[in-house]
């Protein structure tokens, strides 16, 4: 099962943004709950989870696993390298951003086996299954055709 955690503040935030925007006539973009897609995929040996991030780095991402629930948090903060004495901002969506899921883990996952790697603006994260919860293929061998059948005495 997966859950979502929506911030509060940042719907606050959010709130703030747009009535700004409207001030200034600029666009009514959210500024902090960026539509980040996630996926989630799993094969025999794994769970895998991908995350867009375009624009952080890999120290703006914190990803926790406590009590089977991942965490990713990402948070951008920008200076405002535009300001001076002859410019001044009428409207600003790129100077803070945040992202931030969780997911409950399935029990099969081996929290000591998590790995993650920010490439190019994806974030992914590759979690092994514990190897009591893997599939198993069980071999079948061919008999001889004889089967044993075993005498019980019934006790008077």
């Amino acid at each position: 099962m997966l859950a979502r955690i929506t911030d509060p503040f940042a719907l606050v935030n959010d709130e703030f943004d747009r009535m700004l925007g409207r001030a200034y006539r600029g666009p009514q973009v959210p500024s902090t709950l960026a539509p980040y897609a996630v996926d989630v995929h799993e094969d025999a040996d794994r769970f895998y989870v991908e995350a867009e991030l375009p624009g952080f780095s890999d120290k703006d991402v914190d990803i926790t696993l406590e009590d089977g629930v991942l965490s990713i948090r990402a948070e951008r903060k920008e200076e405002n390298k535009h300001e001076g004495k002859d410019r001044q901002p009428l409207h600003i969506e790129r100077r803070w951003t945040t992202f931030q899921r969780s997911f409950t883990l399935p029990t099969a996952v081996n929290e000591n086996s998590v790995k993650a790697e920010l490439t190019e603006g994806i974030l992914k994260i590759t979690m092994d299954k514990r190897e009591e919860t893997k599939p198993r293929k069980i071999h079948v061998t061919a008999g001889n055709g004889h089967t044993k059948q075993l005498d019980v005495e019934k006790k008077a």
